[in-house]
């Protein structure tokens, strides 16, 4: 049975750009409704079910990989559809202008154990740069984020002078430069690549189109030449996105094949064919030892399993109209992971960095880190609103299990921290006034306003903090009203504590 270019390029392009559509939705936030529905998108990408330990997942794409060849990266995987668009845009540029090129496969496997050793020990700068979800993720929410929240307030502005009030404003405000820088750079490099040479990324660099190859070598379907129609005329080689068929030999290179059909669509001979594995592509592959091909397939599976178990192992306060100094963010020795991390380190192991948690926190809480050892993955800081104890929206996206999911009702047992006082910032002891604005708003009720005695000798009340009832929700940090820095702040637990 021969697959002619209609069937196979209609079904991937449709289904490339539903998986596509949903992605990128997901990470632009249109509604915690839409969230629910669709978060098994995000599951179903290789390297965060890799990380979660998801084996249904993880079985599933293989044979999906070893019936039909790649077809998860052109399909399925959000970064290789894009990549597919700037060379669409290429082409449209200049026509015919890919070749063949060998297999690159000192620096294929050279960056992926670089991955694997970095996803082991935990090293999260390469592994969260490297891993190609992640990277289409920090993408939309750095840069397509903030351009389509300006689209809704220029249509909530519309909505509002018609008195309708359907569309609620988006609050505008940047998360990370240093995030935006590299999501800018992920951007240009990774579209300059893909306008000129098609599927360079996925074929040199990304580890997940290197552990899938192991088995794309081995695909019942595949893209064959007919040698006896082919006339040599090149046009298969030179319209192939993933560099993988060689016109002079006739071969086609299954491990970077992306079972796209571009070539059966420019074939006017119709030699080229996606079909099941014939007998003469399997006298071919008997020009190889039968023991590296095993040995290829052996790979793959312990890659697959043996990278994913080892991964395991380890509301405004001013009240009125007149502006307010903005809060600075205090230094934290501790950082304080999302209810549901369990601790840093389990977050350090399985985040990685894709931004999802970021774009779906309704409370502005979660930001990429600028720490070393945990590059852009989320951490909480309360500036601009805090961790609302009926919210548990980032441990119901989060791919990986680096956010476990949680129940709301179970989120009030979990310590993430503890609230502490800054005598230096407080205003009963700066300025004399009245405060207790900590205590009144504490719902863990953790706070308590007592008798103080300031160094000129004035009695004031100031909050004292009972640790054992502190869950580290930030409420009193984000109401605080002292400027710049605030009075009481959170201090992160290394390992959350649950009651």
């Amino acid at each position: 049975m021969k697959y002619r270019s209609n069937l196979l390029r209609t079904t991937r392009i449709v289904l490339a750009t539903l998986f596509f559509t949903t992605v990128t939705l997901l990470f632009l936030g249109i509604g915690w409704q839409f969230n629910q529905w669709f978060a098994w998108v995000a599951k179903v990408q290789f390297l965060p079910a890799l990380i979660a330990l998801d084996f249904a997942v993880l079985a599933v794409l293989v044979v999906l990989t070893l019936i039909f060849g790649r077809l998860y990266c052109s399909v399925i995987c959000p970064l290789g559809v894009m990549q597919d668009i700037f060379g669409w845009f290429g082409k449209k540029q200049k026509k015919n202008r890919y070749s063949y090129s060998s297999e690159k496969r000192w620096l294929r496997y050279s960056v992926l154990a670089i991955f694997i050793l970095c996803l082991i020990i935990g090293f999260a700068p390469v592994t969260t740069l490297l891993a190609p979800y992640s990277a289409y993720g920090r993408i939309v929410n750095s840069i397509f984020r903030p351009l389509y929240d300006l689209l809704q307030n220029a249509l909530a502005m519309v909505d509002t002078h018609f008195e309708w009030y359907l569309i609620p404003e988006a609050e505008l405000w940047l998360r990370s430069v240093t995030t935006l820088v590299v999501a800018l750079l992920t951007l240009v490099i990774l579209g300059v690549l893909a306008w000129r040479n098609g599927r360079t990324y996925c074929n040199t660099v990304c580890p997940v189109g290197t552990i899938l190859s192991f088995f794309a070598r081995f695909s019942l379907l595949r893209i064959e030449v007919d040698e006896s129609k082919c006339n040599k005329c090149t046009l298969c080689e030179r319209n192939c996105k993933a560099a993988a068929i060689d016109s002079k030999s006739g071969k086609v290179d299954l491990s970077r094949c992306v079972a796209c059909g571009d070539c059966i669509d420019k074939c006017s001979h119709k030699a080229i064919h996606y079909k099941p594995i014939s007998l003469g592509s399997k006298k071919k592959q008997e020009e190889q030892p039968t023991s590296q091909s095993k040995r290829a397939m052996m790979t793959g599976v312990l890659l697959a399993v043996g990278t994913s178990a080892m991964a395991q192992a380890k509301i405004k306060v001013d009240g009125g109209l007149a502006e307010i100094e903005e809060k600075r963010v205090p230094h934290r020795d501790t950082p304080l992971t999302p209810p549901g991390s369990i601790s840093a380190r389990n977050m350090q192991k399985h985040c990685t960095a894709c931004q999802l948690c970021v774009s779906a926190c309704p409370n502005n809480v979660l930001r990429p880190s600028l720490d070393p050892m945990r590059f852009m993955q989320p951490e909480m800081s309360f500036e601009r609103g805090f961790c609302r104890p009926e919210c548990n929206r980032c441990s119901q996206v989060c791919p990986t299990g680096a956010i476990c999911a949680i129940k709301p009702e179970d989120k009030t047992a979990i310590r993430i921290g503890r609230a502490v006082w800054i005598k230096e910032n407080c205003i009963p002891v700066t300025k004399g006034d009245k405060c207790g604005v900590c205590a009144r708003n504490c719902e863990a009720k953790a706070i308590l306003m007592v008798d103080y005695t300031t160094s000129d000798g004035r009695k004031v009340k100031v909050p004292t903090i009972d640790a054992e009832r502190c869950i580290g929700c930030g409420e009193c940090e984000y109401l605080c009203p002292a400027r710049p820095l605030s009075a009481i702040y959170v201090e992160g637990y290394t390992t959350h504590h649950k009651d």
